[in-house]
């Protein structure tokens, strides 16, 4: 089994993390630099103000000394960690707060125009400077008249320095990122990959016919609902390949015995072994054995039809009572060798019902001959029908031998017997209740059964009233 979804995963990580780690090396630290640019500029364009006005000025005017507006400046330029000039409009510096860092006294080519319309320049300062420095000035304005200019610097390299130092903590931060997403992934693989990667085999195992495989996923989710619902789709694709071994096994069983009948005395008529005088007592059994297979193959058809949706049904009014009296003649026959009697409790005059009478009537055939064929003789066959809410119920009980309580929930499969019914009764075909039940869900009704062993079956089923049913 490839495992793509997980690489995908695998991959996705490791991208996010070099694609997470290139954000912040390069568009981080542009728009980080940037902004600690602006904040340094703005805080030193402020400081250069107030020394302008504050300081500078009282030196031009005279009432501070060089010495004392020095000592101001020495103090704010190690506060700020900068170089603080005070340089007349030639360019002479007449205060530096590092003497060090400036070792002429006079700027070379000095022109104020050069910082065009900005108040700040990252230059070397008229090569004043070794390297890059942010260079803010205010002017000295004593009345309204330009006297010299504050100038403060500050190395672009303290600011590439405190840059890195906002890096390391997005670094940092990143980090921590890709171990919660690491975490993620984990709980991803737990939660959701390995239940999915358990779900996939046992679709596997499905495909090649293997059904005892069952998912172990136990969530309260959307997976372990999927989960339990392929399990049950496991369970019922089992269940429906051992019934399609049962169906072919009684299939098989029910045509080998007629065939291997039918093929015996054949063969013995043909041989001679059966006598010319006798040969119609055997032609006769080939002739039932005939009739059996001819009616179980009908049986399968039938049932074959009403098992495909959208069967053709011709809905109709009639009466049901009038039916059950047509049906139970047709058996007076056999209910006389047998010595059974029906009872007929009927509801009214005329019961209309809606239904397909032809199939109706080979349902309450069909119940019939059941009832007959399992009740003991000079017993009672009850068929009653009765009105209740825009339905009518009709039943046919019996007191005969009853249906064992493993059995009930299977009468209504194909070519289900009972054991009592094979011993009682070979001529079956184990079709004709399940052919029942086709019948009444085709015209979207129920059909249930009570049965108590030694006291006998009652069935009964539903059909809707006709319009012209409630009328009368």
């Amino acid at each position: 089994m490839k495992r793509t979804l997980y690489l995908k995963l695998l991959l996705g990580y490791a991208l996010f993390g070099m694609l997470g780690f290139l954000t912040v090396s390069t568009l981080t630290s542009h728009m980080a630099l940037n902004y600690i640019e602006k904040q340094t500029i703005s805080s030193l364009y402020r400081e250069a103000n107030l020394l302008a006005s504050n300081y500078a000025s009282n030196y031009y005017r005279g009432t501070m000394t060089l010495d004392d507006v020095k000592s101001q400046f020495e103090t704010v330029a190690a506060y700020l960690d900068t170089d603080i000039w005070v340089v007349d409009r030639n360019g002479n510096i007449l205060i530096n707060s590092q003497p060090d860092s400036a070792p002429n006294n006079a700027i070379q080519d000095f022109d104020i125009s050069s910082f065009g319309t900005k108040y700040y320049q990252t230059s070397t300062f008229f090569d004043m400077f070794s390297e890059k420095m942010l260079s803010v000035f205010s002017p000295i304005t004593i009345n309204y008249k330009v006297r010299g200019y504050v100038l403060i610097h500050k190395s672009i390299s303290d600011l590439v320095s405190y840059k890195d130092g906002f890096l390391n903590i997005a670094y940092l931060t990143l980090a921590i990122i890709f171990l919660c997403a690491f975490i993620v992934l984990v709980l991803f693989t737990f939660i959701v990959y390995l239940p999915i990667r358990r779900m996939t085999r046992a679709a596997k195992d499905y495909s090649e016919g293997n059904f005892d495989t069952q998912i172990n996923v136990h969530a309260n989710d959307e997976l372990g609902y999927l989960a339990s619902s392929i399990n049950y789709m496991a369970t019922e694709l089992s269940t429906l390949e051992e019934d399609q071994r049962k169906f072919i096994a009684n299939v098989s069983h029910d045509f080998r015995s007629p065939l291997t009948s039918i093929k015996g005395y054949i063969d013995a008529i043909l041989d001679g072994t059966i006598p010319h005088d006798a040969q119609d007592k055997y032609l006769n059994i080939i002739l039932f054995e005939t009739e059996r297979l001819n009616k179980l193959t009908q049986s399968m058809l039938e049932l074959n039809k009403y098992g495909v949706r959208g069967s053709m049904m011709d809905i109709t009014d009639f009466d049901i009572n009038h039916t059950i009296k047509m049906v139970v003649q047709s058996f007076e026959g056999i209910c006389k060798d047998k010595r059974i009697s029906f009872e007929l409790i009927l509801t009214g005059q005329t019961c209309i019902v809606s239904a397909d009478m032809s199939k109706i009537q080979q349902v309450l055939y069909n119940l019939a001959d059941n009832a007959i064929k399992f009740s003991p003789p000079d017993s009672t066959i009850t068929i009653e029908t009765t009105e209740k809410n825009d339905k009518v119920f009709i039943s046919v009980k019996d007191a005969g031998i009853g249906i064992p309580k493993d059995s009930i929930k299977k009468i209504w499969e194909r070519f289900y017997k009972t054991d009592l019914s094979r011993g009682k009764d070979k001529r079956g075909t184990g079709l004709g209740l399940a052919i029942v039940k086709e019948i009444i869900s085709s015209h979207n009704e129920n059909i249930n059964v009570i049965s108590t062993e030694g006291v006998g079956t009652e069935f009964i089923f539903t059909l809707p009233m006709a319009q012209t049913g409630k009328e009368l």
